[in-house]
Protein backbone atom coordinates (compact mmCIF):
# COMPACT_ATOMS: atom_id res chain seq x y z
CA UNK A 1 0.00 0.00 0.00
CA UNK A 2 1.62 3.23 -1.01
CA UNK A 3 -0.72 5.85 0.60
CA UNK A 4 0.81 7.89 3.65
CA UNK A 5 -0.17 10.04 6.20
CA UNK A 6 0.73 13.34 7.04
CA UNK A 7 -1.20 15.38 9.82
CA UNK A 8 -0.90 19.13 9.94
CA UNK A 9 -1.04 19.73 13.77
CA UNK A 10 -1.42 23.60 13.23
CA UNK A 11 -4.72 23.71 10.80
CA UNK A 12 -5.56 20.08 11.59
CA UNK A 13 -5.60 19.07 7.81
CA UNK A 14 -4.74 15.53 6.26
CA UNK A 15 -2.89 15.22 3.17
CA UNK A 16 -3.69 12.04 1.15
CA UNK A 17 -0.37 11.74 -0.75
CA UNK A 18 0.33 10.36 -4.34
CA UNK A 19 -1.64 7.98 -4.98
CA UNK A 20 -4.89 10.68 -5.33
CA UNK A 21 -5.10 12.64 -8.72
CA UNK A 22 -4.80 16.27 -8.97
CA UNK A 23 -8.59 16.78 -8.75
CA UNK A 24 -9.15 14.53 -5.61
CA UNK A 25 -6.31 17.14 -4.19
CA UNK A 26 -7.88 19.79 -5.16
CA UNK A 27 -11.29 18.93 -4.02
CA UNK A 28 -9.71 18.09 -0.45
CA UNK A 29 -7.95 21.53 -0.26
CA UNK A 30 -10.89 23.23 -0.82
CA UNK A 31 -11.98 21.54 2.43
CA UNK A 32 -15.30 19.21 1.18
CA UNK A 33 -16.24 17.33 4.05
CA UNK A 34 -17.35 14.29 2.72
CA UNK A 35 -15.11 11.76 2.00
CA UNK A 36 -12.27 13.18 4.78
CA UNK A 37 -13.88 11.04 7.43
CA UNK A 38 -14.21 7.71 5.22
CA UNK A 39 -10.64 7.65 4.31
CA UNK A 40 -9.43 8.43 7.75
CA UNK A 41 -11.67 5.86 9.15
CA UNK A 42 -10.08 2.96 6.29
CA UNK A 43 -6.71 4.09 6.80
CA UNK A 44 -6.73 3.59 10.42
CA UNK A 45 -8.88 0.61 10.15
CA UNK A 46 -5.77 -1.06 7.73
CA UNK A 47 -2.90 0.29 9.89
CA UNK A 48 -3.70 -0.52 12.95
CA UNK A 49 -2.96 -4.24 14.72
CA UNK A 50 -5.48 -6.73 14.36
CA UNK A 51 -8.09 -7.67 17.27
CA UNK A 52 -7.58 -10.62 18.72
CA UNK A 53 -10.51 -12.51 19.31
CA UNK A 54 -11.75 -13.62 22.09
CA UNK A 55 -11.46 -16.95 23.95
CA UNK A 56 -13.11 -18.79 26.59
CA UNK A 57 -12.65 -19.26 30.21
CA UNK A 58 -13.86 -21.05 32.89
CA UNK A 59 -13.82 -19.70 36.89
CA UNK A 60 -14.32 -22.12 39.66
CA UNK A 61 -14.02 -19.47 42.75
CA UNK A 62 -14.06 -19.75 46.24
CA UNK A 63 -16.90 -18.15 48.08
CA UNK A 64 -16.18 -14.93 50.59
CA UNK A 65 -13.17 -12.67 49.70
CA UNK A 66 -11.36 -15.01 47.94
CA UNK A 67 -13.97 -14.64 45.07
CA UNK A 68 -14.66 -10.56 45.93
CA UNK A 69 -10.35 -10.37 45.04
CA UNK A 70 -11.53 -12.12 41.28
CA UNK A 71 -14.12 -9.77 39.90
CA UNK A 72 -11.21 -6.92 39.01
CA UNK A 73 -9.79 -9.79 36.34
CA UNK A 74 -12.64 -11.01 35.70
CA UNK A 75 -14.17 -7.66 34.57
CA UNK A 76 -10.88 -6.48 32.56
CA UNK A 77 -11.10 -10.23 31.05
CA UNK A 78 -15.02 -9.33 30.04
CA UNK A 79 -14.08 -6.32 28.44
CA UNK A 80 -11.21 -7.63 26.52
CA UNK A 81 -13.82 -9.53 24.26
CA UNK A 82 -13.40 -13.24 26.45
CA UNK A 83 -16.50 -15.56 27.77
CA UNK A 84 -16.16 -15.61 31.49
CA UNK A 85 -18.26 -18.65 32.86
CA UNK A 86 -18.52 -19.37 36.52
CA UNK A 87 -19.77 -22.34 37.92
CA UNK A 88 -20.52 -21.88 42.10
CA UNK A 89 -23.41 -23.84 43.78
CA UNK A 90 -26.58 -22.93 44.94
CA UNK A 91 -25.85 -21.50 48.43
CA UNK A 92 -23.00 -19.36 47.27
CA UNK A 93 -23.02 -16.32 49.54
CA UNK A 94 -20.85 -13.92 47.64
CA UNK A 95 -21.17 -15.40 44.03
CA UNK A 96 -23.90 -13.53 42.21
CA UNK A 97 -24.91 -13.34 38.44
CA UNK A 98 -23.41 -9.99 36.75
CA UNK A 99 -23.98 -8.60 33.32
CA UNK A 100 -19.89 -9.39 32.69
CA UNK A 101 -19.74 -13.45 32.86
CA UNK A 102 -22.04 -16.32 32.48
CA UNK A 103 -23.38 -17.83 36.26
CA UNK A 104 -23.98 -21.91 36.26
CA UNK A 105 -25.21 -23.43 39.84
CA UNK A 106 -25.47 -26.38 40.95
CA UNK A 107 -27.61 -27.93 43.61
CA UNK A 108 -25.59 -28.68 47.09
CA UNK A 109 -26.99 -31.02 49.96
CA UNK A 110 -27.06 -27.43 52.36
CA UNK A 111 -28.62 -24.08 52.07
CA UNK A 112 -27.06 -20.56 51.58
CA UNK A 113 -28.05 -20.10 55.42
CA UNK A 114 -26.04 -23.08 56.40
CA UNK A 115 -23.33 -20.88 54.67
CA UNK A 116 -23.81 -18.02 56.15
CA UNK A 117 -24.06 -19.07 59.61
CA UNK A 118 -20.83 -20.50 59.32
CA UNK A 119 -19.70 -17.64 58.17
CA UNK A 120 -21.06 -15.56 61.25
CA UNK A 121 -19.73 -18.50 63.80
CA UNK A 122 -16.32 -17.81 62.46
CA UNK A 123 -16.36 -14.17 63.02
CA UNK A 124 -18.03 -14.41 66.65
CA UNK A 125 -15.71 -17.71 67.39
CA UNK A 126 -12.68 -15.25 67.63
CA UNK A 127 -14.29 -12.87 70.41
CA UNK A 128 -14.32 -15.84 72.70
CA UNK A 129 -11.46 -15.75 75.21
CA UNK A 130 -11.17 -19.45 76.55
CA UNK A 131 -8.15 -21.39 77.44
CA UNK A 132 -6.09 -22.23 75.08
CA UNK A 133 -6.32 -25.76 74.88
CA UNK A 134 -10.59 -25.37 75.04
CA UNK A 135 -9.67 -23.18 71.77
CA UNK A 136 -7.59 -25.19 69.85
CA UNK A 137 -10.44 -28.31 70.44
CA UNK A 138 -12.63 -26.14 69.15
CA UNK A 139 -11.14 -24.59 66.42
CA UNK A 140 -10.52 -28.60 65.17
CA UNK A 141 -14.05 -28.86 65.37
CA UNK A 142 -14.55 -25.91 63.65
CA UNK A 143 -12.40 -26.41 60.62
CA UNK A 144 -13.30 -30.59 60.35
CA UNK A 145 -17.07 -29.09 59.97
CA UNK A 146 -16.58 -26.56 57.71
CA UNK A 147 -14.09 -28.67 55.65
CA UNK A 148 -16.79 -31.20 55.33
CA UNK A 149 -19.17 -28.78 53.87
CA UNK A 150 -17.21 -27.79 51.13
CA UNK A 151 -15.84 -31.05 50.70
CA UNK A 152 -19.50 -31.97 49.95
CA UNK A 153 -19.84 -28.92 47.67
CA UNK A 154 -17.18 -30.47 45.51
CA UNK A 155 -17.72 -33.47 45.46
CA UNK A 156 -21.69 -32.69 44.19
CA UNK A 157 -20.21 -30.69 41.47
CA UNK A 158 -17.56 -33.45 40.13
CA UNK A 159 -20.40 -36.03 40.24
CA UNK A 160 -22.85 -33.52 38.71
CA UNK A 161 -22.77 -35.47 35.17
CA UNK A 162 -25.08 -33.42 33.10
CA UNK A 163 -22.79 -29.99 33.90
CA UNK A 164 -20.04 -31.96 33.50
CA UNK A 165 -20.47 -32.96 30.06
CA UNK A 166 -21.43 -29.65 29.52
CA UNK A 167 -17.89 -28.07 30.45
CA UNK A 168 -16.58 -30.88 28.31
CA UNK A 169 -18.14 -29.60 25.09
CA UNK A 170 -17.70 -25.92 25.69
CA UNK A 171 -14.10 -25.71 24.21
CA UNK A 172 -13.10 -24.02 27.26
CA UNK A 173 -8.98 -22.28 26.41
CA UNK A 174 -8.23 -22.59 30.33
CA UNK A 175 -9.53 -22.55 33.75
CA UNK A 176 -8.86 -19.95 36.66
CA UNK A 177 -9.59 -20.78 40.35
CA UNK A 178 -8.64 -20.54 43.86
CA UNK A 179 -7.09 -23.36 44.57
CA UNK A 180 -7.29 -22.82 48.58
CA UNK A 181 -10.08 -25.80 48.35
CA UNK A 182 -8.65 -27.94 45.50
CA UNK A 183 -11.99 -28.57 43.51
CA UNK A 184 -10.75 -26.48 41.02
CA UNK A 185 -7.59 -28.35 40.17
CA UNK A 186 -9.37 -31.26 39.93
CA UNK A 187 -11.81 -29.88 37.52
CA UNK A 188 -9.11 -28.26 35.26
CA UNK A 189 -7.59 -31.90 35.61
CA UNK A 190 -11.08 -33.73 34.66
CA UNK A 191 -11.44 -31.59 31.76
CA UNK A 192 -7.59 -31.67 30.43
CA UNK A 193 -7.68 -27.87 30.51
CA UNK A 194 -4.20 -25.21 31.40
CA UNK A 195 -4.98 -23.79 34.99
CA UNK A 196 -4.32 -20.19 36.32
CA UNK A 197 -4.11 -20.23 40.11
CA UNK A 198 -4.96 -16.97 41.90
CA UNK A 199 -4.30 -16.73 45.17
CA UNK A 200 -2.68 -14.83 48.18
CA UNK A 201 -1.36 -18.07 49.78
CA UNK A 202 -1.55 -21.46 50.59
CA UNK A 203 -1.32 -22.81 54.32
CA UNK A 204 1.04 -25.76 55.60
CA UNK A 205 3.31 -24.31 52.26
CA UNK A 206 0.90 -26.41 49.91
CA UNK A 207 1.95 -23.63 47.56
CA UNK A 208 6.10 -24.15 47.77
CA UNK A 209 4.84 -27.89 47.28
CA UNK A 210 2.89 -27.07 44.45
CA UNK A 211 5.40 -24.85 42.42
CA UNK A 212 8.62 -26.62 44.09
CA UNK A 213 9.62 -23.64 44.88
CA UNK A 214 12.71 -24.18 47.68
CA UNK A 215 11.48 -23.09 51.13
CA UNK A 216 14.60 -22.80 53.73
CA UNK A 217 13.36 -22.56 57.06
CA UNK A 218 16.11 -20.43 58.01
CA UNK A 219 14.93 -17.54 56.61
CA UNK A 220 11.68 -17.70 55.26
CA UNK A 221 9.11 -18.05 58.16
CA UNK A 222 6.48 -20.06 58.28
CA UNK A 223 2.31 -19.56 58.22
CA UNK A 224 1.36 -18.30 61.57
CA UNK A 225 5.00 -18.11 63.02
CA UNK A 226 4.97 -14.49 63.33
CA UNK A 227 8.32 -14.59 62.02
CA UNK A 228 10.53 -12.06 60.39
CA UNK A 229 12.76 -12.89 58.12
CA UNK A 230 16.11 -12.44 60.78
CA UNK A 231 14.97 -14.94 63.08
CA UNK A 232 17.09 -15.71 66.41
CA UNK A 233 17.60 -19.14 67.34
CA UNK A 234 15.27 -19.84 69.25
CA UNK A 235 12.62 -18.41 66.53
CA UNK A 236 14.61 -20.75 63.99
CA UNK A 237 13.76 -23.52 66.40
CA UNK A 238 10.84 -22.23 66.49
CA UNK A 239 9.65 -22.27 62.53
CA UNK A 240 11.56 -25.75 61.62
CA UNK A 241 8.74 -27.16 64.29
CA UNK A 242 6.20 -25.50 62.60
CA UNK A 243 7.97 -26.24 59.18
CA UNK A 244 7.47 -30.39 61.10
CA UNK A 245 4.39 -30.34 62.16
CA UNK A 246 2.56 -28.68 58.73
CA UNK A 247 1.62 -32.16 56.77
CA UNK A 248 -0.26 -32.84 60.00
CA UNK A 249 -1.94 -29.91 60.30
CA UNK A 250 -3.50 -29.29 56.90
CA UNK A 251 -4.16 -33.22 57.04
CA UNK A 252 -7.82 -32.52 58.27
CA UNK A 253 -8.50 -30.12 55.60
CA UNK A 254 -6.93 -31.47 52.32
CA UNK A 255 -6.25 -35.25 52.27
CA UNK A 256 -10.30 -36.33 51.75
CA UNK A 257 -9.38 -34.55 48.23
CA UNK A 258 -7.15 -37.13 47.56
CA UNK A 259 -9.15 -39.95 47.09
CA UNK A 260 -11.75 -37.74 45.58
CA UNK A 261 -9.54 -36.74 42.90
CA UNK A 262 -8.38 -40.09 42.27
CA UNK A 263 -12.09 -41.67 41.91
CA UNK A 264 -12.93 -38.87 38.70
CA UNK A 265 -9.64 -38.72 36.93
CA UNK A 266 -9.46 -42.48 37.81
CA UNK A 267 -5.63 -42.87 38.42
CA UNK A 268 -4.04 -42.23 41.89
CA UNK A 269 -3.54 -38.57 42.89
CA UNK A 270 -2.19 -36.62 45.57
CA UNK A 271 -2.90 -33.01 46.78
CA UNK A 272 1.07 -31.96 46.18
CA UNK A 273 -0.17 -33.07 42.14
CA UNK A 274 -3.47 -31.26 42.59
CA UNK A 275 -1.49 -28.23 43.64
CA UNK A 276 1.69 -28.88 40.96
CA UNK A 277 -0.93 -28.78 37.94
CA UNK A 278 -1.31 -25.03 37.56
CA UNK A 279 0.64 -23.29 34.08
CA UNK A 280 1.04 -19.98 36.46
CA UNK A 281 0.89 -18.55 39.87
CA UNK A 282 -1.34 -15.26 40.33
CA UNK A 283 0.13 -14.42 43.43
CA UNK A 284 -1.78 -11.53 45.25
CA UNK A 285 1.34 -10.21 47.50
CA UNK A 286 4.81 -8.74 46.98
CA UNK A 287 7.51 -7.87 48.34
CA UNK A 288 6.89 -4.61 49.67
CA UNK A 289 4.92 -6.33 52.35
CA UNK A 290 6.06 -9.93 51.82
CA UNK A 291 9.93 -11.05 52.54
CA UNK A 292 12.19 -11.68 49.93
CA UNK A 293 12.53 -15.20 48.93
CA UNK A 294 12.97 -17.85 46.59
CA UNK A 295 10.58 -17.73 44.13
CA UNK A 296 9.84 -19.74 40.38
CA UNK A 297 9.27 -18.91 37.23
CA UNK A 298 5.75 -19.74 36.85
CA UNK A 299 5.17 -17.16 40.35
CA UNK A 300 3.80 -14.16 39.06
CA UNK A 301 3.34 -11.21 42.28
CA UNK A 302 0.15 -9.01 41.56
CA UNK A 303 0.04 -7.66 45.58
CA UNK A 304 -2.31 -4.66 45.49
CA UNK A 305 -4.69 -5.82 42.52
CA UNK A 306 -7.74 -4.75 44.43
CA UNK A 307 -6.49 -1.20 44.46
CA UNK A 308 -6.75 -0.73 40.74
CA UNK A 309 -9.95 0.48 40.59
CA UNK A 310 -11.60 3.28 42.26
CA UNK A 311 -14.93 5.43 42.35
CA UNK A 312 -16.21 8.73 43.18
CA UNK A 313 -17.74 8.43 47.12
CA UNK A 314 -21.33 9.07 46.68
CA UNK A 315 -23.04 11.76 48.22
CA UNK A 316 -23.94 10.03 51.26
CA UNK A 317 -20.04 9.05 52.01
CA UNK A 318 -18.86 12.41 50.74
CA UNK A 319 -21.15 14.51 53.29
CA UNK A 320 -19.61 12.27 55.78
CA UNK A 321 -16.17 13.31 54.75
CA UNK A 322 -16.70 17.16 54.04
CA UNK A 323 -18.50 17.11 58.29
CA UNK A 324 -15.28 15.69 59.39
CA UNK A 325 -13.34 19.03 58.97
CA UNK A 326 -9.93 19.57 59.55
CA UNK A 327 -9.45 16.42 61.35
CA UNK A 328 -10.20 14.29 58.94
CA UNK A 329 -12.09 10.36 59.11
CA UNK A 330 -10.97 7.00 60.47
CA UNK A 331 -11.93 3.37 58.43
CA UNK A 332 -12.69 0.91 60.53
CA UNK A 333 -13.55 -2.62 58.86
CA UNK A 334 -12.76 -5.66 60.25
CA UNK A 335 -13.27 -7.37 56.36
CA UNK A 336 -16.38 -8.77 54.34
CA UNK A 337 -17.24 -12.24 57.47
CA UNK A 338 -17.02 -9.96 60.34
CA UNK A 339 -19.21 -7.78 60.60
CA UNK A 340 -20.76 -7.99 64.06
CA UNK A 341 -19.47 -8.89 67.43
CA UNK A 342 -20.22 -9.13 70.51
CA UNK A 343 -21.64 -6.24 72.64
CA UNK A 344 -19.39 -6.07 75.50
CA UNK A 345 -16.40 -5.93 73.11
CA UNK A 346 -18.37 -3.54 70.65
CA UNK A 347 -18.80 -0.96 73.73
CA UNK A 348 -15.14 -1.07 74.45
CA UNK A 349 -14.46 -0.53 70.82
CA UNK A 350 -17.27 2.49 70.72
CA UNK A 351 -15.61 4.44 74.15
CA UNK A 352 -11.92 3.95 72.34
CA UNK A 353 -13.60 5.72 69.26
CA UNK A 354 -14.94 8.53 71.04
CA UNK A 355 -11.75 9.85 72.83
CA UNK A 356 -10.81 10.43 69.19
CA UNK A 357 -11.99 14.14 67.09
CA UNK A 358 -11.50 12.02 63.42
CA UNK A 359 -14.93 11.01 62.19
CA UNK A 360 -14.93 7.27 62.41
CA UNK A 361 -16.91 5.28 59.52
CA UNK A 362 -17.75 1.99 60.73
CA UNK A 363 -18.65 -1.21 58.93
CA UNK A 364 -20.96 -2.89 61.51
CA UNK A 365 -24.48 -4.87 61.21
CA UNK A 366 -25.19 -6.00 64.98
CA UNK A 367 -26.84 -3.83 67.18
CA UNK A 368 -25.61 -0.52 67.75
CA UNK A 369 -23.54 -0.67 71.19
CA UNK A 370 -25.53 1.92 74.04
CA UNK A 371 -22.03 3.73 74.18
CA UNK A 372 -22.03 5.21 70.51
CA UNK A 373 -20.37 8.58 70.29
CA UNK A 374 -20.91 11.20 67.78
CA UNK A 375 -18.37 10.86 66.14
CA UNK A 376 -18.72 7.80 64.95
CA UNK A 377 -21.30 6.44 62.45
CA UNK A 378 -22.23 2.59 61.66
CA UNK A 379 -22.82 1.55 58.05
CA UNK A 380 -23.52 -1.96 57.06
CA UNK A 381 -21.06 -1.22 53.97
CA UNK A 382 -18.32 1.08 52.93
CA UNK A 383 -16.31 1.33 49.98
CA UNK A 384 -13.24 1.14 51.53
CA UNK A 385 -10.94 1.69 48.93
CA UNK A 386 -12.34 4.92 47.55
CA UNK A 387 -12.37 6.24 51.34
CA UNK A 388 -8.82 4.99 51.86
CA UNK A 389 -7.79 6.99 48.98
CA UNK A 390 -9.36 10.34 50.31
CA UNK A 391 -7.03 12.97 51.10
CA UNK A 392 -9.40 13.07 54.66
CA UNK A 393 -8.51 9.73 55.69
CA UNK A 394 -5.85 9.67 58.79
CA UNK A 395 -5.94 5.88 60.00
CA UNK A 396 -7.57 2.63 58.94
CA UNK A 397 -8.94 0.28 62.05
CA UNK A 398 -8.02 -3.22 59.62
CA UNK A 399 -8.47 -7.01 60.50
CA UNK A 400 -5.07 -7.12 58.32
CA UNK A 401 -6.35 -8.77 55.85
CA UNK A 402 -4.71 -8.84 52.29
CA UNK A 403 -6.92 -6.65 50.65
CA UNK A 404 -7.37 -4.34 53.84
CA UNK A 405 -3.56 -4.51 53.89
CA UNK A 406 -3.05 -3.47 50.46
CA UNK A 407 -5.53 -0.80 50.30
CA UNK A 408 -3.73 0.77 52.93
CA UNK A 409 -0.70 0.19 51.66
CA UNK A 410 -1.43 2.27 48.07
CA UNK A 411 -3.24 4.84 49.66
CA UNK A 412 -0.81 5.59 52.19
CA UNK A 413 -2.84 5.63 55.40
CA UNK A 414 -1.25 4.15 58.45
CA UNK A 415 -2.76 1.37 60.23
CA UNK A 416 -4.34 -0.03 63.43
CA UNK A 417 -4.41 -3.71 63.29
CA UNK A 418 -6.81 -6.23 64.91
CA UNK A 419 -5.59 -9.51 63.34
CA UNK A 420 -8.44 -12.35 63.72
CA UNK A 421 -7.24 -15.53 61.88
CA UNK A 422 -5.35 -17.05 59.03
CA UNK A 423 -2.66 -15.51 57.57
CA UNK A 424 -3.51 -11.70 59.49
CA UNK A 425 -1.47 -12.24 62.13
CA UNK A 426 1.43 -12.61 60.03
CA UNK A 427 0.29 -9.58 57.38
CA UNK A 428 0.29 -7.29 61.09
CA UNK A 429 3.69 -8.25 62.17
CA UNK A 430 4.70 -7.69 58.64
CA UNK A 431 3.71 -4.40 58.87
CA UNK A 432 4.13 -3.46 62.07
CA UNK A 433 8.43 -4.21 61.71
CA UNK A 434 7.78 -2.01 58.80
CA UNK A 435 6.98 0.84 61.16
CA UNK A 436 3.36 1.54 59.14
CA UNK A 437 1.17 0.46 61.70
CA UNK A 438 -0.05 -0.90 65.64
CA UNK A 439 -0.75 -4.07 66.00
CA UNK A 440 -3.42 -5.07 69.34
CA UNK A 441 -4.74 -8.16 70.50
CA UNK A 442 -8.52 -7.75 69.78
CA UNK A 443 -9.46 -10.23 73.35
CA UNK A 444 -6.77 -8.74 75.08
CA UNK A 445 -6.70 -4.95 74.52
CA UNK A 446 -8.91 -2.16 76.64
CA UNK A 447 -10.67 0.96 75.61
CA UNK A 448 -7.68 3.01 76.45
CA UNK A 449 -4.83 0.88 74.53
CA UNK A 450 -7.20 1.21 70.58
CA UNK A 451 -7.53 5.26 71.39
CA UNK A 452 -3.45 5.08 72.36
CA UNK A 453 -2.82 3.02 69.13
CA UNK A 454 -5.26 5.31 67.21
CA UNK A 455 -3.78 8.65 68.23
CA UNK A 456 -0.39 6.92 67.67
CA UNK A 457 -0.41 6.67 64.42
CA UNK A 458 -2.45 9.90 63.46
CA UNK A 459 0.24 12.45 65.30
CA UNK A 460 3.14 10.48 65.17
CA UNK A 461 4.36 11.60 61.88
CA UNK A 462 6.69 8.54 61.69
CA UNK A 463 3.55 6.43 61.09
CA UNK A 464 2.37 8.33 57.93
CA UNK A 465 6.10 8.80 56.59
CA UNK A 466 6.68 4.61 56.37
CA UNK A 467 3.26 3.75 55.22
CA UNK A 468 4.52 6.23 51.94
CA UNK A 469 7.39 4.80 51.55
CA UNK A 470 6.07 1.10 51.58
CA UNK A 471 3.35 3.14 48.77
CA UNK A 472 6.01 4.58 46.63
CA UNK A 473 7.95 1.54 46.50
CA UNK A 474 4.60 -0.68 46.05
CA UNK A 475 3.34 2.06 43.04
CA UNK A 476 6.78 1.71 41.09
CA UNK A 477 6.79 -0.97 38.84
CA UNK A 478 6.63 -1.52 35.17
CA UNK A 479 3.20 -2.84 34.65
CA UNK A 480 0.04 -2.20 36.96
CA UNK A 481 -0.84 -5.37 38.97
CA UNK A 482 -4.43 -5.93 36.92
CA UNK A 483 -2.61 -5.57 33.50
CA UNK A 484 -0.06 -8.36 34.53
CA UNK A 485 -2.78 -10.88 36.15
CA UNK A 486 -4.76 -10.10 32.59
CA UNK A 487 -1.79 -10.66 30.25
CA UNK A 488 -0.89 -14.18 31.98
CA UNK A 489 -4.19 -15.15 32.00
CA UNK A 490 -4.75 -14.82 28.20
CA UNK A 491 -1.02 -15.72 27.56
CA UNK A 492 -2.12 -19.40 29.19
CA UNK A 493 -5.11 -19.23 27.13
CA UNK A 494 -3.67 -18.36 23.71
CA UNK A 495 -0.87 -20.91 24.32
CA UNK A 496 -2.48 -23.63 26.04
CA UNK A 497 -0.60 -23.84 29.23
CA UNK A 498 3.23 -22.70 29.61
CA UNK A 499 5.14 -26.21 30.13
CA UNK A 500 8.69 -24.09 28.96
CA UNK A 501 8.17 -22.57 33.05
CA UNK A 502 7.41 -25.73 34.73
CA UNK A 503 10.90 -26.86 36.89
CA UNK A 504 11.53 -30.75 36.00
CA UNK A 505 11.43 -30.75 39.77
CA UNK A 506 8.02 -32.07 39.34
CA UNK A 507 8.79 -34.94 37.89
CA UNK A 508 11.63 -36.49 40.69
CA UNK A 509 10.92 -38.47 43.55
CA UNK A 510 11.92 -36.68 46.93
CA UNK A 511 15.09 -38.55 47.15
CA UNK A 512 15.98 -37.59 43.34
CA UNK A 513 14.84 -33.78 44.37
CA UNK A 514 17.36 -33.91 47.39
CA UNK A 515 19.95 -35.99 45.41
CA UNK A 516 19.86 -38.44 48.01
CA UNK A 517 20.58 -41.19 45.35
CA UNK A 518 23.40 -39.36 44.18
CA UNK A 519 25.04 -38.61 47.69
CA UNK A 520 23.95 -42.26 48.62
CA UNK A 521 26.37 -43.59 44.93
CA UNK A 522 29.46 -41.30 45.56
CA UNK A 523 29.33 -42.11 49.59
CA UNK A 524 29.68 -45.73 48.38
CA UNK A 525 32.29 -44.91 45.53
CA UNK A 526 34.58 -43.09 48.59
CA UNK A 527 33.93 -45.78 51.04
CA UNK A 528 34.22 -48.83 48.25
CA UNK A 529 37.70 -46.98 47.15
CA UNK A 530 39.42 -46.55 51.03
CA UNK A 531 38.19 -50.41 51.62
CA UNK A 532 39.87 -51.35 48.94
CA UNK A 533 42.83 -48.98 49.62
CA UNK A 534 42.76 -50.74 53.32
CA UNK A 535 42.67 -53.83 51.90
CA UNK A 536 45.17 -53.78 49.19
CA UNK A 537 47.72 -52.18 52.38
CA UNK A 538 46.92 -54.73 54.94
CA UNK A 539 48.01 -57.41 51.88
CA UNK A 540 51.18 -55.43 51.17
CA UNK A 541 52.38 -54.87 54.72
CA UNK A 542 51.27 -58.98 55.02
CA UNK A 543 53.76 -59.87 51.82
CA UNK A 544 56.56 -57.56 52.57
CA UNK A 545 56.58 -57.86 56.84
CA UNK A 546 54.26 -60.80 57.67
CA UNK A 547 57.21 -63.69 56.85
CA UNK A 548 60.07 -61.99 58.18
CA UNK A 549 58.28 -61.78 61.79
CA UNK A 550 57.57 -64.72 61.46
CA UNK A 551 61.39 -66.08 60.94
CA UNK A 552 62.90 -63.90 63.95
CA UNK A 553 60.17 -65.13 66.20
CA UNK A 554 61.30 -68.85 65.02
CA UNK A 555 64.95 -67.90 65.52
CA UNK A 556 64.07 -66.79 69.32
CA UNK A 557 62.07 -70.14 70.36
CA UNK A 558 64.87 -72.17 69.01
CA UNK A 559 67.06 -70.40 71.07
CA UNK A 560 65.28 -70.72 74.56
Amino acid sequence: MDWFLQHEVGEGKLLVGESLGSKDKGTMAAGAPGPRPLVLGLLLCALSAPVSQGGKLLLVPVDGSHWLSMLGVVKQLHQRGHEVVVIASEASVYIKGAAFYTLKRYPVPFRREDVEATFISLGRGVFENVPLLQRVIKTYKKVKEDSALVLSACSHLLHNKELMASLAESSFDAVLTDPFLPCGPIVALYLALPAVFFLHALPCSLDFQGTQCPNPPSYVPRALSRNSDHMTFLQRVKNMLIFLSESFLCNVVYSPYEPLASEVLQKDVTVQELMGSASIWLLKGDFVKDYSRPIMPSMVFVGGINCASKNPLSKEFEAYVNASGEHGIVVFSLGSMVSDIPEEKAMEIADALGKIPQTVLWRYTGTPPPNLSKNTILVKWLPQNDLLGHPKARAFITHSGSHGIYEGICNGVPMVMLPLFGDQMDNAKRMETRGAGVTLNVLEMTSEDLANALKAVITDKSYKENIMHLSRLHKDRPIEPLDLAVFWVEFVMRHKGAPHLRPAAHDLTWYQYHSLDVIGFLLAVVLGVVFITYKSCAFGCRKCFGKKGRVKKSHKSKAH
